[in-house]
């Protein structure tokens, strides 16, 4: 049965990117896949590109998925990309269709998730207490406050080196205006951003961060985003506590919240520690594949 890949005009265009998208239809014009290539132009990620591809699981086997592939890796050389990445879950098709087509392996992530109703509070209260000498705890919902935002934007740095492999995955440059961003990104879907940050009372500024996003209902999951601590403020302890912090805040404030959720590079060996000291429990894993250009 002949494929036909159309493409589509796709309006998701922002700051730090664009989308191009690809309808396959089969002779009947049914649809049976798409794919979705995200196009990054921001400064330090202007090299790189993110797919998304779906097959119908009946469709398969069929040179949908490769007629798919094929149109975005065309259409990410034409842009100038150097590298593209893709996300699939662990032995699935897409884990196996993607080695089958040469893409390399880059990137082994471990979900895990935290039962709140498991949590130990006196525990996590004693944490958040635990002395940390020239250190206190901030935390906001929404976007940065204004006399924060200048040293939450440096704060950013903290996760450059965070553990990426073998990922082309470049370094994020954040500003005052990308901080906001996300945080209205997510307030317009609904959902409520919560950080909690280590400053430092010696000059004010962010030692380090961890940030949470709760559906808006305060029912479900919640979803970690990003926890770092800038090199010159490891070995303190700051990321125990910071996350403790959230946790329990969460915990509080959310109190039909079902769980939290966290994925961490498994090379980010002390990450993973603090997640599983926490009782955060693995429920599935994940690999990031990428095309060279």
């Amino acid at each position: 049965m002949p494929i036909r890949v159309t493409a589509l005009i796709d309006p998701d265009r922002g700051a730090g990117g664009h989308r191009l998208a690809w309808l396959a239809s089969d002779e009947t014009g049914a649809p049976v896949g798409s794919a979705f290539l995200r196009v990054f132009t921001r400064e330090g990620q202007d090299h790189l590109a993110e797919l998304e591809l779906h097959v119908h699981p009946a469709e398969r086997r069929q040179g949908t998925g490769s007629l798919l592939l094929d149109a975005a890796a065309r259409a990410a050389g034409e842009h100038g990309r150097r590298s593209v990445v893709v996300q699939t879950e662990a032995s699935t098709p897409g884990d196996r269709f993607l080695r089958a087509k040469g893409w390399r392996r880059v990137l082994t992530l471990t979900y895990a998730r935290l039962s709140l109703n498991a949590v130990d509070r006196a525990a996590l209260t004693t944490i958040v207490r635990e002395p940390h000498p020239g250190y206190r705890l901030e935390s906001w919902e929404g976007a940065v406050p204004g006399p924060l935002a200048r040293t939450f934007v440096a704060s950013r740095r903290a996760m450059d080196d965070m553990p990426m492999d073998d990922t082309d995955y470049g370094t994020v440059v954040w500003d005052v205006e990308r901080v906001r961003a996300v945080a209205q990104a997510v307030a317009d879907r609904g959902d409520l951003l919560r950080t909690v940050a280590a400053v430092d009372e010696a000059d004010g500024s962010i030692a380090g961060f961890t940030e949470l996003v709760v559906p808006g209902d305060g029912q479900g999951d919640g979803q970690h985003y990003g926890t770092g601590v800038l090199p010159e403020h490891r070995g303190r302890g700051l990321a125990r506590w910071m996350k403790a912090a959230s946790i329990l805040d969460a915990r509080e404030r959310h109190p039909d919240l079902g769980g939290l959720l966290a994925d961490t590079a498994d090379s980010n060996t002390y990450m993973r520690g603090i997640n599983d000291a926490f009782g955060y429990e693995p429920t599935h894993r994940s690999f990031a594949y990428q095309l060279d250009l």
